[in-house]
């Protein structure tokens, strides 16, 4: 079974599509349930990824899978898992069931919604294990079509809008890099047996025989880095993403922050910065500084905004851009720690979506003004949105500390004028969000309709428990998420330093 866990992780919800497509519409019930046990089954099967996965060759590509796809051209269906790779995988396969718990309250066309939750899950599983440059592109296009749909169908009132900013945003970046890609594909040639030579799109081929001079490389990089800029979203490019996610129903919004943003990012460490080195430290310091512009800005934007939705939207733009600036750090502790602020980002801000669409649902609001003194009405809320807010904030003790930690440390060592000014983005987390909670939660129950709202039921706490376990367990011991990460992030380095 392990030589196909990772073909049937990635394809396992396209059968879990077809299954509920079965299903009548109007079995409303049946259809939710059956959704959330298949969810739990994708889950089930990506687990043996983590007990099996040998922690002593964790910078080393495990459960490999190579097929030929269409080899005239280049093309092989070839897959395989790192220690990056799987904290990313186990996320997205957590993050489902989560989400289609979350989305009890949704009946409006709701096949169609659920359906295209598990396309998307193809997708996300996809970008994360594959190892040939196509492949990787065929499945990182194959999420854009869903999340489209999701939030130009079940968004809120402009919804259209949203829905074609981020596509156009996306798409543009997706052509460029589909470009560099065919670029890369033409200039290279492996040897084969026979003594004769061939192209190919396979990365790990590609690291040891690519090689292109400096403004080549540094066009190469460039279109890469700006479909992966996008998806981030870094600075300037991250206008899309507010509008997207305050649009987006809730689990659109949880699956967006939890997992797409991380397709950006995971794209730097597993292509941009391996296959071109020598454009990375030549445009180091402009990524570093848009990093920080990103921390600072999506922060300061946070702290007026009026609607709790896009607060916690800019505040993902704020956080992303810690990554950005630990991954382009360039060294063993930045890098890790950008990696798995990349997990700690999906649990915590997922959370913070899902504990909005909790008072959306009764108030069909979003507007701070509007509440004040739930803590007296609904505390089970109240603690989960100041548990997770503290989390995202980076209180020692939770998740979002050891990530953040790492990452200032990295990069102080290569950056320390960027990392001071990067590190007021922690204090500007700690006034929009803890002032948001003050508002929302406490003060005087003055608004009438506040006062007979309900608090979270059975299904909602259970939404939230395996994101609460998690930041508890990260926090107090993270060290086994670094231990399948740090070889990873080593191996990466080394691609670097010996290209």
């Amino acid at each position: 079974m392990m030589d196909f866990i990772l073909p049937l992780v990635t394809f396992f919800p396209l059968v879990a599509l077809l299954l509920l497509w079965l299903i009548p519409a109007r079995q409303i019930s049946l259809l939710k349930g059956a959704a959330l046990g298949l969810g739990l089954v994708e889950f089930a099967l990506s687990l043996p990824l983590w007990t099996a996965f040998d922690v002593a060759r964790a910078g080393q590509y495990q459960f490999a899978f190579q097929k030929p796809w269409m080899p005239a051209l280049g093309f092989s269906f070839h897959m395989g898992l790192d220690g990056i790779g799987l904290v990313l995988v186990l996320l997205t396969t957590l993050l489902l069931p989560v989400i289609l718990l979350s989305s009890w309250q949704v009946t409006d066309r709701l096949k169609s919604y659920l359906m295209l939750y598990f396309l998307m899950a193809t997708g996300m599983v996809g970008v994360f294990v594959s190892l040939d440059l196509v492949l990787f592109y065929v499945f990182w296009e194959l999420t854009l079509i869903p999340m489209y749909f999701l939030i130009g169908i079940w968004g809120g009132p402009r919804r259209i809008y949203a829905a074609v900013k981020f596509f156009l945003y996306t798409m543009l970046g997706s052509v460029l890099m589909l470009v560099a890609i065919l670029w890369i594909h033409w200039s290279t040639l492996v040897p084969v047996e026979g003594g004769t030579f061939a192209r190919t799109f396979d990365l790990p081929l590609l690291l040891q025989h690519f090689h292109a001079g400096g403004p080549a490389q540094l066009w190469l990089f460039g279109a890469f880095a700006l479909a992966f800029a996008i998806k981030v979203p870094m600075f300037p490019v991250h206008t899309w993403l507010p509008d997207a996610h305050v649009e987006a129903p809730t689990g659109g919004s949880v699956i967006l922050a939890g997992v797409l943003l991380k397709m950006g990012t995971y794209g730097f460490i597993r292509f941009a910065l391996p296959l071109f080195p020598a454009a990375t430290r030549m445009v180091l310091p402009l990524m570093v500084t848009l990093a920080v512009i990103g921390i600072v800005y999506g922060a300061l934007v946070s702290i007026v905004q009026k609607d709790v939705k896009k607060l916690v939207a800019y505040s993902s733009v704020s956080h992303l851009g810690f990554v950005m600036l630990g991954l382009f750090a360039l060294n063993a502790e930045g890098m890790s720690g950008a990696v798995l602020q990349m997990v700690n980002h999906g649990i915590s801000t997922g959370a913070l979506f899902l504990a909005v669409g909790v008072i959306y649902e009764r108030r069909h609001t979003r507007q701070i003004g509007e509440f004040g003194g739930l803590a007296s009405q609904m505390p089970l809320f109240a603690f989960v949105l100041l548990f997770f807010c503290l989390s995202s904030v980076g209180l020692p003790g939770l998740n979002g500390f050891t990530g953040e930690f790492m990452i200032l440390l990295g990069s102080f060592r290569t950056q320390p004028w960027a990392t001071a000014v990067a590190a007021t983005g922690v204090i500007l987390a700690a006034v929009y969000l803890l002032w948001m909670v003050q508002r929302v939660l406490f003060g005087p129950l003055s608004n009438p309709k506040n006062q007979n709202l309900k608090d979270m039921g059975l299904r909602e706490v259970l939404v939230f428990v395996p994101l609460f376990v998690l930041a508890i367990w990260i926090g107090v011991q993270p060290q086994p998420l670094l231990d399948r990460i740090g070889p990873a992030v080593e191996t990466t380095l080394e691609l670097m330093r010996s290209r």
